[in-house]
């Protein structure tokens, strides 16, 4: 459905704007050589951080910016390409056909919930736009998609921010594009209100079959709604996956830090074979299961989930392959779950737990670390 290969995005420095010349006025990559493909039908997030480049990608793909090289299609339509050198090919933004929902929604506030729905339609080119007939069905169908069917003839302005989330996303739905894309459509709602449209969201997309392009800086928001994940870093994408594969297998620290929480631990490899994995430590061995193809003598880090860690107070020795002994510094009830700060040697490993399980501080406790829920990383 769509396609991008080696797009690159730059920025001038002080010279694009009629200065001097200096060391710090090179050129900016926004976005550097980048690739990917997403299937039909999907929901493809692209998640880092602010400045990563993600937000430059979904632009260049709405038209809005213009790359310096590499190739955006959808479907058989080249909408860009260029090598950099001789002829490029830049399809203006209001003829790709693609829906586009915004971070600040963008919709009129002179306008009714109906207007604004129906204006895309409207102000298409004479021998491609609807009748009135047709733009009043396309408009009440999408709208009532979306729930607002009763608040049709009220002002934009008079709906509430999950409503007008709503309508910016009825607005983008109703030309009916091969590929919407989506701009962090949901970080300026509360976080009650953000959870429920973000399963709301998913639903609609899954059954209206939407290919979608998702942006955002939210790593639950990316793991909940993704099909597939790429992690962005420095304009670049540094792992590419679904959302199950990039969680429990991050490629580098960056990314296992970025998604969700993780306690590190630094060790050597000192022994792999048939994908298990002995990395000694300074608080001991630590055995895990790997498809990481890394030699002996290799440095590392270990990754381990909060919840992917067991507290007890007893030993269970040899039942268990991996047993380290510690004591509680402090813990914080959050709800559903009970997070405890260990202190084991020189490092302090967090375990998330059942509620039901409170250690008090200064208790001497046992942690029980399952070997397929421990992630292996190489030292960049």
């Amino acid at each position: 459905m769509l396609r991008i290969d080696n797009l690159v995005k730059s920025f001038g420095g002080e010279k694009s704007r009629g200065k001097k010349k200096t060391a710090s006025s090179a050129a900016v990559f926004a976005v550097n050589n980048v690739s990917f493909e997403v299937k039909e039908g999907e929901l493809f997030t692209l998640l880092g951080p602010s400045g990563c480049g993600k937000t430059t990608t979904l632009r260049s793909i709405a038209g809005l910016e213009k790359p310096d090289s590499g190739t955006i299609s959808v479907g058989d339509r080249v909408m860009f390409s260029s090598t950099g050198r001789g002829r490029t090919v830049n399809m203006p933004a209001n003829k790709r056909g693609l829906g586009m929902v915004f971070q600040s929604y963008a919709i009129w506030p002179h306008m009714t919930v109906f207007d604004n729905v129906a204006f895309p339609l409207q102000v298409r080119e004479r021998s491609d736009r609807p009748s009135k007939k047709v733009i009043a069905e396309k408009v009440e169908r999408v709208l009532a998609t979306m729930q607002l069917s009763e608040q049709s003839g009220r002002q934009a302005t008079k709906l509430s921010g999950g409503q007008q989330q709503r309508l910016a996303l009825a607005r983008a739905l109703v030309i009916e594009p091969p590929l919407l894309l989506l701009d962090e459509p949901l970080s300026n709602l509360d976080a009650k209100l953000r959870e429920s449209l973000r399963y709301e969201l998913k639903r609609l997309q899954r059954e209206l079959g939407i290919t979608s392009v998702y942006v955002t800086h939210d790593q639950v928001e990316a793991l909940a709604l993704s099909t597939q994940i790429a992690v962005m870093e420095r304009g670049g994408v540094v792992q590419l996956g679904k959302p199950r594969d990039i969680y429990e297998q991050p490629a580098n620290k960056f990314v296992a830090e970025f998604i969700g929480t993780s306690n590190f631990i630094p060790g050597t490899v000192a022994s792999q074979r048939a994908g298990r994995h002995c990395v000694e430590t300074s608080n001991g061995i630590l055995y895990l299961e790997s498809a990481s193809q890394l030699p002996v003598g290799s440095e590392v880090v270990v990754s381990i989930r909060p919840e992917a860690v067991e507290l007890s107070t007893t030993a269970r020795g040899e039942q268990v392959a991996n047993e380290w002994q510690g004591t509680v510094v402090t813990r914080a009830f959050l709800g559903d779950a009970v997070d405890h700060v260990v202190a084991v040697g020189e490092h302090e490993v967090r375990a998330r737990v059942n509620p039901s399980v409170s250690i008090e501080s200064g208790t001497s406790v046992y942690l029980q670390l399952d070997p397929s829920k421990i992630s292996l990383v190489p030292v960049n």
